[in-house]
C-alpha cells in the first residue's frame, strides 16, 4: 500500500510539473515582436523616425498595453529570421509576431521555395506559440526576370491563405514607385516614407483592434 501510495504520489507529481510546463510555455504577453530587415531596422535614418517607433507612439496614444520588440537586423535573410525565432518566441512569448523578411534573399537570387520554406516555418512557429501573425508581402523589382518577379509577388499572399494569418499585400505600398522617398542608394526608404509605411502597418492590424485594447489571456 505504501508503495503503490508513493508512485501515485509521484505520477501526480510527474503530471503537475508536465501542465506547468505547457502552461508556462503557452502563456502569452501583451508584445508585438517585429522580425525584418533593413526596412525596419532604420538603417540610414535618425534612431527613432522608423514605423516601428511610429507604431510604437500610435500605442502609447491609443493608451493600449502592447509594446513592441524590434529584432530587425539590416541585411537578415528569411533563413537568419527563421534561426533567430525560436529564441525569441521563448522569451518574449509575443502575442503578435511581425514578419517583414525575403526582400534580401531576392537581392541574393535564392530560390522563391528556400523562402516559401523558411517563411512557412516561421509561421507555423509563431502560431504554435500561440502568437498571432502579421505577414508582410514584399515585391521586388521586374528587372530581376518576370517569372522570378511573379513567384515572389504572390509567394505572400498564398502562405497568408495557406496559414490563415493577417497579410499586408505590399509593405512598400505608395512608397515603392516614387523616387523621393528613398535614400541616395535606392534601396531604403527615407524619413518622409516612415509615416505612410506606418499607415500600411497599422491599416493591416484593423483585425487586432480589439485585440489590442487589452491584456491577452491563454
Amino acid at each position: 500500500m505504501q508503495i503503490q501510495s508513493l508512485t501515485v504520489n509521484k505520477l501526480i507529481t510527474g503530471l503537475f510539473c508536465l501542465l506547468m510546463s505547457i502552461c508556462s510555455w503557452g502563456q502569452i504577453n501583451p508584445v508585438i515582436l517585429v522580425l525584418g530587415d533593413s526596412l525596419s531596422a532604420e538603417y540610414g535614418l535618425p534612431r527613432g523616425t522608423g514605423w516601428v517607433n511610429l507604431l510604437e507612439k500610435q500605442l502609447e496614444k491609443e493608451q493600449s498595453p502592447w509594446t513592441i520588440f524590434n529584432a530587425s537586423i539590416s541585411g537578415e535573410t528569411s533563413s537568419g529570421g527563421l534561426t533567430r525565432l525560436p529564441a525569441l518566441l521563448s522569451q518574449k512569448k509575443p502575442g503578435i509576431v511581425m514578419i517583414e523578411l525575403g526582400a534580401n534573399d531576392a537581392l541574393r537570387g535564392l530560390p522563391v521555395s528556400q523562402t516559401e520554406s523558411n517563411l512557412h516555418k516561421m509561421i507555423q512557429l509563431s502560431k504554435k506559440s500561440g502568437a498571432r501573425v502579421l505577414l508582410f508581402g514584399i515585391q521586388i523589382p521586374s528587372n530581376y526576370g518576370q517569372g522570378y518577379t511573379s513567384q515572389f509577388k504572390m509567394l505572400y499572399p498564398q502562405l497568408a491563405k495557406a496559414e490563415q494569418i493577417e497579410l499586408l499585400p505590399f509593405f512598400l505600398g505608395g512608397v515603392a514607385t516614387k523616387p523621393e522617398f528613398f535614400q541616395a542608394d535606392r534601396l531604403h526608404p527615407n524619413v518622409a516614407a516612415q509615416s505612410i509605411l506606418f499607415k500600411n502597418v497599422w491599416g493591416a492590424m484593423a483585425p487586432y483592434s480589439n485585440l489590442l485594447k487589452k491584456i491577452p489571456s491563454n
